[in-house]
């Protein structure tokens, strides 16, 4: 059995409700329609409950919500229908238990097939696959500034796609943070499976404990936890680096901007309502 999460909602707030979820992380989100007018989000935030709370806590907006439990291979029917995802002109996020034509085929798909990176991903149940709009937009801003040799962090790393992805694309070292214990044998297997691991670490330890800075931070967390986090954020990013944020509405960040100052915003990319933005000191 595997714990579920049940948000109620109703039919005009399952839109934004969906959006907040998918911004955790989540792999698949199963809509009950009642016919009192009740819309029911169920989803997986992993088998912790403690984690589980610290997340729907994390949200800007606070949610009728309860878990319950589910059989496994109930909860896993998502994986039918996952597929390859294509991001940008070479990057292809490829679930591992993708059949081998269906990856080659969205490699054939791109401008040229030959630079194609594909980043093998195994999202477990608790974590995204890259197919997210707030991921998907960090990581062609990831592929913009990152230079050979660079080091990377990633705060709320998940599954590790992000910092993964980048070590594939020439990073000599990512660290990845989440406060999910669960980010630990998954980001590690993925790392495995991209043939990283020597340069791949995480840790569930508060972003304070890390005592270097990198080229690139990259946080794809809510715009709370973004603020709560700022000063560390800018402690973290070295003086010609490169700060990343998604997880922010692409009509509203500003309050997260002031909280990044002397930051400023150099560039941004906007998909599907959401945005990922950099920052630099000037």
């Amino acid at each position: 059995m595997t714990l579920s999460v049940v948000i109620r909602t109703t039919p005009t707030e399952v839109e934004i409700i969906s959006d907040l979820l998918w911004s955790l992380g989540v792999v698949a989100i199963e809509e009950h329609w009642d016919l009192n007018g009740v819309v029911r989000l169920q989803t997986s935030l992993g088998d912790d409950i403690e984690v589980v709370k610290q997340a729907m806590n994390s949200l800007p907006v606070v949610l009728d919500w309860s878990t319950t439990t589910v059989n496994e291979t109930v909860a896993n029917t998502w994986r039918e229908f996952a597929q390859p995802t294509i991001i940008g002109r070479r990057i292809v996020i490829a679930p591992v238990w993708c059949a081998e034509q269906e990856v080659a085929e969205a490699v054939s798909s791109l401008p040229d097939p030959n630079q194609a990176i594909v980043i093998p991903i195994e999202p477990a149940s608790t974590f995204g696959m890259g197919d997210h709009p707030t991921t998907m937009s960090s990581l062609l801003m990831i592929e913009k500034y990152l230079k050979s040799d660079d080091v990377l962090i990633d705060v709320g790393c998940g599954s590790g796609v992000l910092g993964i992805s980048a070590l594939r694309m020439g990073a000599s070292r990512a660290i990845g943070m989440d406060i999910n214990p669960s980010c630990v044998p998954v980001s590690q297997e993925n790392a495995r499976l991209n043939q990283v691991s020597d340069r791949w670490s995480v840790t569930t330890e508060p972003v304070a404990v890390i005592g270097f800075l990198a080229n690139i931070v990259v946080a794809n967390i809510l715009a709370p936890a973004l603020i709560e986090l700022s000063s560390e954020l800018k402690r973290l990013t070295r003086p010609d680096g490169v700060l990343i944020i998604s997880g922010v509405l692409a009509e509203h960040y500003e309050h997260v901007a002031a909280a990044l100052e002397p930051l400023r915003e150099f560039d941004r990319i906007d998909n599907g309502g959401w945005a990922a933005v950099a920052f630099h000191k000037i």
